[in-house]
């Protein structure tokens, strides 16, 4: 039996990369996905590519309004939710002296509060014993020069879980992260292949992760296979956070 036979996904961001690479293996594995991007073109593709059980929902994590649809949109097709992945985030390299009101808010504006209503408006759909998880980043316990806000912003969504999995405890509902390192995708482009063999050398495999790596990992997150798993941050980074 498939792993996720008959469960309903939600998946934020999902038009590229490791959440792509996720919503592809959850619909493999016998669940609808839900996902949502910024782009319609990058949607449509997305939701062309996994060809089947999936639902594409235009819009921005960090709009209230676009989260109401979304969900709006999963009553009308599914009426619940037994699988959230709130993937949606943001990151840009700004030094300390650097930093504007602007940069802040809009790290913060998604990483967080997009977050944390992502979860929220999703909860008067999700089923008992379901899974939550939420993107997370080495950057939350590591210390990288000029990715000061991206990092606070990550570890307040580390702070979220340990919170919400206490709240959601008699509803049976598990919360952890996923966080991932360095991973090879499109974002990693325009750094150049200088950049990328650095990047390459900082991690003790010697590699980088494959977005496909993110998805197996998500998949053990989204199903009963992490039945006693709760709370935790799972480092998917080839021992960059270990050392």
């Amino acid at each position: 039996m498939k792993k996720l036979e008959g469960k309903v996904a939600v998946i934020t961001a999902a038009t590229s990369g490791m959440a792509l690479a996720t919503a592809k293996l959850f619909v493999e594995e016998g669940a609808y996905v839900f996902i949502t991007g910024r782009r319609k073109d990058k949607l449509d593709e997305a939701v062309k590519l996994i060809g089947r059980n999936v639902t594409g929902v235009q819009g921005d994590a960090a709009n209230l309004a676009d989260l109401d649809r979304l969900y709006e949109t999963v009553k009308r097709e599914k009426g619940r939710i037994d699988i959230l992945f709130a993937s949606a985030g943001f990151g840009e390299v700004v030094k300390l002296e650097e930093v504007t009101e602007e940069h802040f808010d809009k790290t913060f504006d998604l990483n967080v509060r997009g977050t944390l209503f992502t979860v929220q408006k999703a909860l008067p759909l999700f089923n008992d014993n379901g899974s939550i998880f939420l993107n997370g980043s080495i950057a939350s316990i590591k210390g990288f020069p000029t990715f000061g806000v991206y990092s606070a912003s990550k570890a307040a969504v580390r702070s979220f879980a340990r919170t919400w999995l206490l709240e959601l405890k008699e509803r049976g509902i598990r919360v952890n992260v996923l966080s991932p390192g360095t991973i090879d995708t499109s974002i990693l482009d325009p750094l150049g292949p200088d950049a990328k063999e650095f990047l390459k050398s900082q991690i003790p495999r010697g590699e980088m992760g494959r977005p496909e790596e993110i998805a197996t990992v998500a998949l053990f997150l989204a199903s009963s296979d992490s039945s006693f798993v709760n709370g935790v941050e799972l480092f998917v980074d080839g021992g960059t956070a270990q050392v």
